[in-house]
């Protein structure tokens, strides 16, 4: 029986049209595995048609950019959706109106769509696994110069730069090989670390009001009249999102981001608990230290902090009880 890889390989040789989406608000795993997997088949198979599609790509323009397709020209082509564990996620709504459909990601599958699904959770990134492909059939996929920059920017975007737990011994290989295309890679990586100053000016208010408990459960509210006064959009605060992970004695934290409807955006992360569990409580979902969830009000930020409160504290007791056993 033909692997997931070698199923989704033939496809792609099945097809002419090849159309390649990702979800909103993208970040450099999104486009890396978006527009990386379409250098791929763009430099394997200079005769097929490949598009990616989206729209905005919201400050990440010097990764990529994203094509105008008409609705006609999904009639009979391979849609192929990368780094989107759910489906109302996916950027242009148009991506089920294909001939066939491949979902490629590495979250928890949760939510199964498409006529073909790889799924890898233990994948440090949808990046990694769109290099794992290329490298499965060498003969008849190739990586360009430009495959593999973006390739690499969604590696180093979802790993941390290769702190986050993620990163295996296999995601160093692969970042490794990619060194190899040629493209100017610390160029990439101060591309990839550098914010602007009004977002460094947020920073420091960030840092400035953290609230935290004794347990390690913290939290950073950003309402609108801060985002005002700051000059900030949402899609800027991604930057700002580790700094509390930063202090030394926070576990696990919440950014709660103010938006122009009315709800709050929610970004999660954590160094221990699992948080994804909290995340689909809320109309989210995600990785278990990384997730995202949204809040309709203020009331729901509460009850969303209260739950990570109680989460450190019932992880700090599990550590206490394995201690004791030993």
């Amino acid at each position: 029986m033909p692997s997931i890889r070698q199923e989704i390989l033939s496809a792609i040789q099945n097809y002419d049209r090849i159309i390649i989406h990702r979800h909103m608000r993208p970040d450099p795993d999104a486009l890396g595995s978006q527009v990386g997997l379409a250098e791929v088949l763009r430099a394997s198979f200079p005769e097929k048609a490949i598009y990616q599609v989206g729209g905005p790509v919201e400050g990440l323009e010097y990764l990529a950019q994203m094509q105008e397709v008409a609705d006609e020209l999904y009639q009979g082509a391979l849609v192929i959706v990368t780094d989107t564990a759910n489906s109302p996620r996916v950027s242009d709504e148009r991506f089920n109106q294909g001939e066939l459909l491949i979902k490629i990601d590495h979250h928890p599958n949760d939510e199964p769509y498409g006529d073909l699904v790889w799924v890898n959770t233990h994948a440090s990134s949808c990046s990694e696994m769109i290099a794992d492909l290329a490298f499965s059939f060498p003969d008849i996929l190739k990586l360009s110069t430009e495959a593999a920059r973006l390739i690499y920017a969604g590696i180093v975007g979802d790993t941390g730069r290769f702190l986050y737990p993620a990163t295996t011994a296999h995601t160093l290989e692969i970042a490794g090989k990619l060194l190899n295309y040629g493209f100017d890679a610390a160029l990439l990586n101060r591309q990839l670390q550098q914010i602007s100053r009004k977002v460094a000016r947020l920073s420091g208010y960030v840092y400035e009001h953290i609230e935290s408990d004794e347990n390690g459960a913290a939290q950073v509210i950003l309402p609108k009249e801060t985002l005002e006064e700051f000059d900030i959009v949402d899609s800027e605060t991604s930057a700002i999102v580790p700094l509390p992970g930063t202090i030394d004695d926070i576990l696990a934290w919440a950014i709660f981001v103010h938006q122009p409807e009315g709800y709050y955006r929610v970004r999660l992360r954590s160094k221990g608990p699992i948080i994804n569990t909290i995340a689909k409580k809320h109309h989210g979902g995600g990785h278990p230290l990384a997730s995202g969830a949204n809040a309709r009000d203020l009331a729901e930020v509460k009850v969303i902090y209260q739950e990570i409160q109680a989460l450190c504290k019932e992880y700090w007791e599990e550590m206490e009880e394995v201690e004791q056993k030993q």
